[in-house]
């Protein structure tokens, strides 16, 4: 009898010093994020984050923000191994649901790791690359795309006739894989695209408000006709407000995105060819910390 006991106060010892011994080679360890300018994506997308781990992305989970800008997580268990070796952090928007699971090509935020911390900013090099410091833009008003004098305080282009002639009117850096610039004028608080775009030098992609004759070679649009619930057109942009965004491509919004570098008011009396400038608008760019 007391040989029988022994022989299983044995198995027990081995049992529970082998659960002990799997637990502790498998530890895991909280990422804990702190960031702030993010915005609801809806059902259809979602934020997750990434540990740069040997030059290979970890999933360190996804999370939702609500309308207020709240995170619905802020904590994550993962390998304590990956977390110890991780270099870089980078915030990524994902589809849902989503069949791939390495990361898109929207890459928002990004931060290397020194110590324990890494701070986050779009201008990291694995999310968009550039602080956009160095962003400007010029508009006037007008509506070529109805010929000459007619409706011109209906329409925005995003160039400069300060030289006498039209020349390029948006200073921005080239956007990397995933997003895309797009135009908006707000009109009695309602925002309406006037395209996207990825260079600053071609007419944009869409014009579902424009006339039938060309416009300019520049980003830009005429809000002539297919106005959107609640507007009519045309128009008088004045007193509305003019906005440069960027956003994720593919976009799941029909508003504009958080990121917006460059916006201004349209002055209430404001004169058609007569050329505008809009104003820097990086406060509007999320950003954070993620600490391991």
């Amino acid at each position: 009898m007391k040989n029988l006991l022994t022989f299983s106060a044995l198995l027990t010892l081995l049992f529970f010093s082998a659960c002990e011994e799997s637990e502790d080679s498998n530890p895991m360890k909280n990422l804990n994020l702190n960031i702030s300018g993010l915005e609801d994506l809806g059902s259809d997308a979602i934020y997750e984050g990434w540990l740069i781990v040997d030059g290979a992305a970890i999933s360190s989970g996804t999370f939702s923000v609500d309308a207020n800008g709240t995170m619905s997580k802020t904590s994550f268990s993962v390998n304590a191994t990956d977390l110890d070796k991780a270099s870089t952090f980078v915030l990524t928007i994902e589809p849902v649901p989503d069949n791939d699971a390495g990361p898109s090509d929207v890459h928002l935020l990004g931060g290397d790791f020194s110590g324990t911390s890494a701070g986050l900013s779009v201008g990291h090099g694995a999310a968009l690359g550039d602080d956009f410091n160095s962003s400007a833009g010029k508009y006037i008003l007008a509506t070529p795309t109805d010929g000459p004098d007619t409706n011109e305080n209906s329409g925005i282009w995003f160039l400069d006739l300060g030289g006498g002639s039209p020349a390029v009117g948006l200073d921005l850096p080239t956007l990397p894989a995933g997003w895309k610039y797009e135009g908006w004028v707000v009109i009695n608080g309602q925002p309406v695209t006037s395209g996207k775009f990825t260079a600053v030098d071609e007419v944009d992609e869409d014009d579902p408000f424009s006339g039938d004759m060309d416009g300019p070679p520049f980003p830009g649009e005429d809000y002539l006709r297919n106005a959107p619930a609640g507007l009519n057109f045309p128009t008088d942009l004045s007193g509305g407000t003019a906005v440069i965004s960027i956003e994720p491509d593919p976009d799941n919004s029909p508003n504009p995105f958080t990121l917006k570098p460059l916006a201004a008011g349209i002055p209430a009396m404001a004169m058609d060819h007569l050329t505008y400038t809009l104003d820097k608008n990086l406060g509007s760019f999320p950003t954070g910390t993620a600490t391991k």
